[in-house]
């Protein structure tokens, strides 16, 4: 069993000490099957043209069982290693999924090296984790339409008339196919509207949306009066569920995001939530989605749904482990070289 060189691409400028990154590739440093771990930052000006999606050199840092965000000094990144020395690509890159750099990745198409260019592509490719071209298909909200029997009442939305109509059913929310955090989300109940902190009629934000919604810009989906007793995070590492949050929303409000004034408390999952996971990694490992969140709102019978996947540089992980006594950040280490192994 060989070990594994891997790059992994991440942007440092909008880190913080509470970064899973760190923790993440300490663990991964430290693990026996590991041969090494080189980190290019999109941060670093010097690797703008990779990150722009063209053929260049990649400068950045070796981690090992000391990385650490406080020591981290990114500006003495180095010329990193050819492409073809490396095993895996774990993309680390915050949202929203840059679609052009996604396909470059994707294409490793082989260029002739260049004397002035030491880092040149060829045929030999890595594994990517998680693969682009399925963090871009599974990124958008309307892959929910998948699990049917795991979701809400939910309908993509092409004109202000299916709105209406919906709206007409239950209260609902419309959700950006590829916005994230709880960006640009509707609520609609009845004729009244709340859309980015603001209430107006339905008809006027029709009128306002109609461009967007026409366009195809919104999934919409039942809204559960349940929502304040939280939104769960589940973390998900090739099939197996390693840990869970629940978010709250602050008094009197209805989004849980934790960056919109929201906190984040221990939760255990839930038997249903366990089949649903056991029914959904399947389908998102077929599109090469090793690490995922699934998130879940409890609706009018008690029973978790599925809410959301978001399979684009998944965090919580160390406040996993230390909301759960449990190796969280090892498992994900082994569900990564298992995946790897298979």
């Amino acid at each position: 069993m060989s070990k594994r060189q891997f790059l992994v691409l991440t942007d440092h400028r909008g880190h913080s000490p509470e970064n899973s990154l760190y923790a993440l590739l300490r663990t991964l440093a430290g693990d026996d099957r590991t041969a090494g771990i080189s980190v290019a930052s999109r941060g670093d000006a010097r690797n703008a043209t990779f990150f722009a999606g063209q053929p260049a050199p990649l400068y950045g840092l070796k981690a090992d069982t000391d990385f650490a965000f406080e020591t981290t000094d990114w500006s003495e990144g180095k010329l990193l290693a050819d492409w073809e020395t490396f095993d895996v690509v774990w993309l680390r890159l915050p949202p929203p999924a840059d679609p052009a750099f996604f396909a470059f990745l994707t294409s490793m198409a082989p260029a002739p090296a260049e004397p002035s260019i030491p880092f040149h592509y060829t045929p030999r490719s890595p594994k990517i984790i998680n693969d682009p071209t399925g963090i871009l298909e599974t990124g958008s909200k309307e892959f929910l339409l998948h699990f049917p029997n795991f979701t809400p009442a939910v309908r993509r939305v092409k004109t202000t008339s299916e709105v209406q109509a919906f709206a007409d059913e239950r209260p609902i929310v419309l959700k950006p196919l590829r916005d994230y955090g709880g960006r640009g989300l509707v609520k609609i109940s009845g004729q009244e509207v709340e859309w980015d902190g603001e209430t107006m009629t339905l008809a006027s934000f029709l009128d306002a949306a109609r461009t967007r919604i026409e366009a195809g810009h919104y999934l919409a989906m039942e809204y559960l009066s349940r929502v304040t007793e939280g939104d769960k995070r589940i973390l998900v590492v090739n099939g197996q569920i390693l840990g869970a949050s629940l978010r709250l929303p602050p008094p009197g409000e209805w989004l849980c995001n934790v960056a919109r004034g929201g906190r984040s408390v221990p939760a255990e999952v839930t038997p249903e939530e366990r089949d649903m996971i056991a029914a959904i990694s399947p389908k998102l490992k077929e599109k090469g989605i090793v690490i995922y969140g699934a998130d879940t709102l409890m609706n009018d019978d008690g029973i978790r749904v599925l809410s959301e996947l978001n399979t684009n540089s998944i965090g919580g992980f160390p406040q996993a482990e230390a909301q759960s006594g449990r190796p969280v950040l090892q498992q994900t280490i082994n569900g990564i070289y298992d995946f790897l192994y298979e």
